[in-house]
């Protein structure tokens, strides 16, 4: 059969009208709970339903897929569910625009993706379909805040938030564009506001010790160590004086470098920290207000970037320097956060840029407490931040000079104890989870505020908390949130005193929702509990996370510390949600990310048009290593489809009968295919799928070669290979491993055909190729025995005439022998 004949003779989209609705009968992937089989839990980060699949769910979920399918081919049973993370601000957007209900854009979106994902054959257990946006599902969310709650991981404080004037409404970091909100264009302020947080800084040396045992790529463990970001330095005590009142008080400030206090000429604090409010003079009092409004328009972001230039104002107030006794000015400024610490710093602009650059552009003092290395002041040298010998570091009681920087902390930090002006510390950059957000399609905090009472916790029996029915204008910010708006929803009884109270009208960050939907997935419909413990104990940890890098910190360190503390209360007996994790690249075209402005984008649903799921699927497990970013122009999905015409047209060509022995079958073929079998299993398991395929590919060609002119059609050995290609092609292109199954001879499906046994005889190779290099140049290949010994090889190398020729008036200086693979002979 010609190529032409192949295409004309295998109509995929045929195909794929013909299998989906058996699968769908068949429900081949439906976990069983209990099945005495070893249990596998393969999960894929759940999608947001923003419309239907594009390019990189196809990626993710394709090579996803080729692990859950393995498994099932493993005879493991095997748990791969599908949900969505179906709260989130672009559906109340949408409903705005719409004059609808955010639900209605939600769960149109999630029936349409739904539909793509079956048609795109994935191997998802549907029975277990959850959406966070169900009051099913919410109602435990609720209950797990409450339980956190009770164990005091969660509560409110009052902190800054970017507030737009215009609109009336709290914006998210991600609302604001260069200091202008993204709706209506208005300069963005800050505003404070309080707000429940969840406690996760209670959980930060857990969460970075037990990172240790993970199986994750290590650029994420290092991302997640730098996020917790731990130091050792301690925390020293200065007195502050502010000027007119005489008001003396104890501040305490973190540094990771203490050795260089004799060095600290000023001390900063935060803007719109609530201490420089306090210490401000008055006669300061005027300017620094006009500083704080200037600095409450700039991001977190802007503030911390060092190429911002050093804005600031004098407090009007003096810190006294525990370890030489000087005064030295304290000043508000941008580039300190007010949730660092106390919001305050010693200034050393000896040894960092950021405090030498405000004091140089406000002619502080700077005294060097590190001696800098030979030329470095020479060659034009600032705030020197390496290491080196102590100086200008003494007084009476002790002297850091000549130490170097680690024996000089120590020191410093004993006198400081000794003095009672500072002690040791370690500290986290990690901060506290700030979950509340100001919409109205997200999760309800189930709290209701009492005159009398306080906070209260809803009754456990009212949960849920349902969202009332918004829709259109009454989603537009008023001021505030759109469920404080909803008087019929925010006034109740309180649950305690019967007496006049209001629900908390924030939702929740729909980080939590995707904290906790792994473990819900155990048993999801279940009505009495969050999730069934002794289900839970059969399936978890997920021996298999596959997602993004993107969510390499906020979603993995927030599942991490939800299982945690679900650990601590006995609700789970494990400590990590996800053994290993595996990264998938990014789709990109043309060498660019995929966007609307650049015109470079690809419709997944005109690429599965037009060359068929299984080429699509196909083409992007076979274009590298799965962490890679994949560019689409140099794609081939139509040569996907000519190999996918190849491998089916050897179903057809085999006449051998089903059940056939293949034990008398072509030799030469049988190890092909049992040394394919073989390492694909090894490829699979180390997530070098491109590979595997390449030796499925080689495995047809094989087989092609033995039926056009070896043993034939008929020879068992070319059935038994078939077979295994379909088997190995169900991983990656299930339409066209299924129509090959069947022409086979064989009932559905494929999928659960079983990893066939590899005959460990038929891996011994009569002989291997081994290569002969002169100068780095291929010049011979040799067949020799795989036990060769490296003289018997040298000999039959140098004998070479190939080999004799390169080597013609050269001396040989070096022979490297490396049996039975390789001879590498340098010459000169």
């Amino acid at each position: 059969m010609s190529e032409q004949d192949e295409r004309t003779g295998y109509d995929v989209h045929a195909t794929e009208a013909k299998w989906l609705p058996v699968w769908d009968q068949l429900d081949p992937f439906r976990a069983d709970d209990d099945s005495p089989r070893e249990k596998r839990y393969a999960l894929t980060m759940f999608p947001y339903p923003s419309g239907d699949l594009h390019m990189g769910h196809a990626e993710v979920t394709a090579l996803h897929d080729v692990i859950a399918r393995y498994w099932w081919q493993r005879g493991f049973e095997v748990m791969n569910p599908i949900g969505w993370d179906s709260f989130g601000l672009p559906a109340e957007n949408a409903a705005i625009q719409r004059n609808e209900h955010p639900a209605t854009y939600t769960y149109a979106n999630i029936e349409t993706q739904a539909a793509s994902f079956r048609k795109y054959a994935v191997s998802f257990d549907w029975s277990r379909r959850l959406h966070t946006s169900d009051p099913e599902y919410y109602r435990w969310t609720q209950w797990l805040f409450l339980q956190l709650r009770r164990r005091g991981l969660a509560y409110r404080k009052s902190s800054p938030v970017n507030w737009c004037p215009h609109d009336q409404t709290v914006l998210a970091n991600e609302q604001v564009v260069d200091g202008f909100c993204e709706r209506c264009g208005a300069q963005v302020t800050k505003r404070e506001l309080t707000q429940w947080y969840f406690k996760v800084t209670e959980y930060a040396q857990r969460l970075l010790d037990d990172m240790e045992d993970l199986q994750w790529p290590e650029r994420v463990l290092t991302l997640q160590r730098n996020w917790i970001g731990r130091s050792e330095g301690a925390h020293v005590d200065f007195e502050v004086t502010t000027d007119g009142t005489g008001e003396t008080r104890k501040v305490s400030v973190y540094t990771t470098r203490p050795d260089t206090l004799f060095g600290a000429t000023f001390m900063v604090v935060a803007a719109d920290a609530k201490l420089a409010e306090e210490i401000v003079s008055p006669e300061q009092r005027a300017a620094y207000d006009e500083y704080l409004a200037q600095t409450r328009m700039a991001s977190d972001i802007d503030r911390m970037s060092t190429d911002r230039p050093k804005t600031g104002v004098f407090l009007g107030a003096w810190a006294t320097n525990p370890v030489n006794g000087q005064k030295v000015p304290v000043w508000a400024a941008d580039y300190v956060l007010a949730d660092y610490g106390t919001g305050a710093i010693m200034a050393v602009p000896g040894q960092d840029q950021r405090d030498w650059d405000f004091a140089t552009k406000f002619d502080l003092p700077i005294v060097r407490t590190v001696q800098p290395t030979e030329g470095f002041e020479a060659a034009g040298g600032e705030a020197f931040t390496g290491n080196g010998p102590a100086i200008n570091s003494a007084n009476e009681a002790v002297s850091l000079d000549g130490m170097g920087v680690d024996e000089a902390k120590r020191v410093i930090i004993d006198y400081l104890e000794e003095q009672g002006t500072g002690r040791g510390a370690v500290n986290y950059r990690l901060r506290d989870w700030l979950l509340s957000r100001q919409r109205f399609w997200g999760c309800p905090i189930p709290v209701i505020h009492c005159p009398r009472c306080g906070e209260v916790d809803v009754p456990e029996d009212q949960l849920p908390v349902e969202l009332p029915e918004l829709k259109g204008a009454d989603l537009k910010p008023k001021g505030v949130s759109p469920l404080a708006a909803a008087e019929d929803w925010v006034n109740v009884e309180c649950p305690q005193c019967g007496g006049p109270a209001k629900r908390d009208s924030d939702t929740m960050d729909t980080f939590v929702d995707s904290s906790w939907y792994f473990l819900r997935y155990c048993s999801p419909h279940d009505q009495d509990q969050a999730f069934d413990p002794a289900l839970v104990r059969e399936w978890m940890p997920v021996d298999q996370y596959v997602g993004g890098v993107e969510h390499a910190v906020l979603h993995l360190l927030y599942s991490r510390f939800f299982t945690k503390a679900l650990f601590d209360m006995g609700l789970v007996d494990f400590q990590e949600p996800f053994t290993a994790l595996l990264n998938q690249g990014v789709v990109i075209n043309q060498g660019k990310k995929m966007s609307k402005s650049l015109g470079n984008g690809v419709s997944l649903g005109e690429q599965l048009s037009e060359f068929g799921v299984d080429a699509v699927r196909l083409t992007l497990v076979f274009a590298g290593p799965p962490e890679d970013n994949i560019d689409w122009a140099d794609m081939s999905p139509a040569g996907s489809l000519r190999f996918l015409q190849r491998a089916w047209r050897l179903s057809g060509d085999v006449t051998s009968a089903a059940g056939i022995s293949p034990t008398e079958g072509d030799v030469a073929l049988r190890k092909v295919t049992h040394r394919t079998l073989h390492d694909a299993a090894e490829l699979v398991e180390s997530h070098r799928f491109n590979v595997m395929v390449a030796r499925m590919m080689e495995l047809v060609n094989a087989t092609r070669k033995a039926i056009d002119s070896g043993p034939g059609a008929d020879d068992a050995a070319v059935r038994e290979a078939a077979e295994a290609v379909a088997i190995l092609l169900s991983l990656v292109a299930p339409y066209t491993a299924e129509e090959m199954w069947s022409r086979l001879g064989h009932e559905p499906t494929v999928a659960r055909a079983g990893w066939p046994v590899v005959d460990e005889a038929l891996l011994v190779e009569d002989s291997v190729t081994a290569v002969v290099q002169v100068q780095g140049k291929l010049r011979a290949r040799l067949e020799v025995s795989p036990d060769i010994s490296e003289t018997e090889l040298e000999a039959l190398a140098m004998g070479d005439e190939s080999v004799q020729r390169a080597l013609e008036g050269k001396q040989v200086r070096k022979v490297i022998v490396r049996a039975p693979k390789l001879v590498n002979i340098v010459a000169g």
